[in-house]
């Protein structure tokens, strides 16, 4: 081991800066990080010429090292070099917030930025439309570039005008090579360079919030790596081939992405990962977070066998959720734990999680279920009326519904249109159904959420190589008029459908036989309030069908899936406003209306 000459940076006791990483202040930057089986640590950069030997950090207690050096400025590289029992390593800092690409160096940045949102508030989330996109193909335009932030707020426009008002982004925490989903992060606070780095993402927040639409960050803390990762065996340290201090050495460390699963009951671990959550929040200004497969977090398996239970896993969600609650009370949690467990959306006061709302595999399984199946007959209207219906603790927002999302058309799954006719997936049925699918992710309660290019009948299979198609925004004018239609209804942006807003939820008529349902949605009932959608699931037209309706009066229709104006196929003779057919309610207490419906249509009604 070679021996450090005298260093002439400042050491820690003169300096009083709190937090880890580089910290770019009044007197250089500071300099901590933790690495407590190391003998030496030092750190080596631009600003002392790359000298592995020169700049010794002082050692703190438990294992953490700290310096300040006056030289050292933004925008330089640097590294930290250990001296460890298994050799001089050279390591990437835990906390870089840029890395010169995944394999390079990190960076020194400074959390300034010219921020422009000022007047930006986070929607309610009673009115929260959702889109899910991956930076590198929702609007790439380089055949072997990925697309960039500033690829994305090319399209911010399109998407505020389409009624989009909050964008989750897939991971773009710095990856291996240039081409990812992003679910394997190699330096978990770094953004990815390929993608523009950490000022433009900054740049597409500030951009996003100047147009009313907030940022919904995806995050991973199932697993880390498992490639290009320096948190690998971090000082040398390591047990059972284990992966260090970062990790879990025995059983619980294997997850389905690789043993790479994070220590979530030591301390350290868990302040690496709260720091993490609160960067994003604080410093980036995000607006909520979606934490990934958080399954595979609480539980070894990602199951409910409680024999692998990880209790510091729950207890970890539990304190960070708290602290988001506490400090940042608008903006909102997102759980992936699909498996309808409404202790993930409970309050951590109560034992639970405390996750604001979950990913909901009550809905999007049974939905797509329904609009894919081959044969009329095989569509079961009572799964999707326990579908619309569901809750998580009798919240109507604990759970985002949704027909595609990256894990639903992907891994040998693929797009609802190609589901409902493989092969011809633009044809009359695959539009028609599609199109059904659409109006129960609007008008059934929960968050809605779509995919990148669903607005405009993008086909086919996400992979991280192939950019939406955005020549379907021609073709399909008329469908992405019908999803602008639906979220402009959802959000009640005329005044007319309030209870599509509201938490109560009446399933109002099934038929089995003909395949029809009828729900209504309210907020505190009345005209422009109550909302009443019927739906033919089956390729056979409906006359005289009579509806039972929540209130007596005429109901006008605020939309028709069938409408010409959204495809030259489709035709709107069958549409017409209703009235109930007397002014008292029936023995059932139903106020009765006849309805006509044309093959695979959806009405929406609500009375002036």
């Amino acid at each position: 081991m070679q021996t450090a000459t005298k260093s002439t940076s400042t050491p820690r006791s003169n300096v009083s800066v709190q937090g880890m990483g580089s910290i770019l202040h009044k007197e250089g930057v500071f300099f901590r990080v933790w690495a407590p089986h190391a003998t030496q640590v030092f750190v080596t950069g631009d600003f002392n010429e790359w000298s592995p030997d020169t700049a010794e950090m002082q050692h703190e207690d438990n294992g953490y090292w700290a310096i300040n050096i006056p030289e050292a400025k933004h925008g330089q590289t640097y590294k930290y070099v250990l001296e460890t029992d298994a050799g001089r390593l050279f390591r990437n800092d835990p906390y870089a917030k840029e890395v010169a690409g995944a394999a390079g160096n990190s960076v020194i940045t400074t959390p300034d930025f010219n921020w422009e949102d000022e007047g930006f508030q986070m929607p309610d989330w009673n009115k929260l439309v959702i889109y899910e996109l991956h930076v590198g193909t929702f609007n790439r335009k380089e055949q072997d570039k990925p697309g960039t932030f500033f690829d994305v707020i090319e399209k911010l426009d399109y998407l505020r005008d389409l009624g989009v008002n909050a964008l989750e982004i897939m991971p773009p925490v710095e990856f291996p090579g240039a081409v990812s989903w992003g679910y394997n992060p190699s330096h978990p606070f770094a953004i990815e360079s390929e993608y523009g780095g950490i000022n433009g993402f900054k740049t597409l927040i500030n951009e996003a919030h100047k147009r009313g639409i907030a940022i919904i960050l995806d995050i991973v803390y199932n697993h880390f790596g498992p490639d290009d990762l320096d948190l690998w065996r971090f000082d040398g340290w390591s047990e059972n081939d284990g992966g260090g201090i970062y990790f879990y050495q025995d059983h619980r460390r294997k997850t389905p992405w690789g043993d790479s699963r994070p220590d979530f009951g030591r301390d350290e671990v868990r302040q690496y990962i709260r720091d993490n959550a609160m960067m994003w929040l604080d410093e980036f200004k995000v607006d909520g977070l979606r934490t990934d497969a958080i399954s595979f977090i609480r539980n070894v398996n990602g199951d409910d066998d409680q024999s692998n239970d990880i209790p510091e896993g729950w207890s970890l969600m539990q304190w960070i959720n708290k602290e988001i609650a506490e400090r940042f009370p608008w903006k909102i949690t997102i759980a992936e734990d699909m498996k309808c467990n409404e202790w993930i959306t409970r309050d951590w006061q109560d034992g639970g999680e405390g996750f604001d709302t979950q990913w909901d595999a009550a809905f999007v399984h049974p939905v797509r279920r329904v609009l894919s199946a081959p044969d009329d007959q095989e569509r079961n209207m009572e799964d999707l009326a326990k579908a619309i219906t569901y809750s998580y603790n009798n919240d109507t927002w604990q759970r985002v519904i949704y027909t595609e999302s990256h894990d639903e058309v992907a891994n040998g799954k693929t797009r609802v249109l190609d589901e409902i006719s493989p092969g011809e997936s633009h044809n009359w049925f695959a539009r028609k159904r599609s199109t059904l699918g659409a109006v129960l992710i609007f008008t059934s309660p929960g968050i809605p959420m779509i995919f990148q290019g669903q607005e405009m009948l993008e086909d086919g299979w996400f992979s991280d190589t192939r950019p939406v198609d955005w020549n379907k925004g021609g073709t399909f004018e008329g469908i992405v008029k019908l999803y602008r239609d639906l979220i402009q209804l959802r959000t009640n942006q005329y005044g007319l459908t309030k209870g599509l807003t509201g938490r109560q939820t009446k399933i109002l008529y099934t038929n089995e036989e003909d395949n029809i349902i009828a729900f209504s949605r309210t907020d505190q009932g009345g005209s422009k309030d109550t909302t009443v959608v019927v739906i033919n699931f089956a390729n056979k037209e409906q006359k005289d069908l009579i509806i039972p309706f929540p209130e007596a009066g005429l109901w006008k229709i605020r939309f028709n899936s069938d409408w010409k104006g959204y495809d030259a196929e489709f035709h709107d003779s069958f549409a017409y406003d209703t009235e109930t057919l007397h002014p008292e309610a029936d023995e059932e207490g139903n106020f009765n209306a006849r309805v006509d419906l044309a093959p695979y249509n959806a009405i929406i009604y609500s009375m002036d």
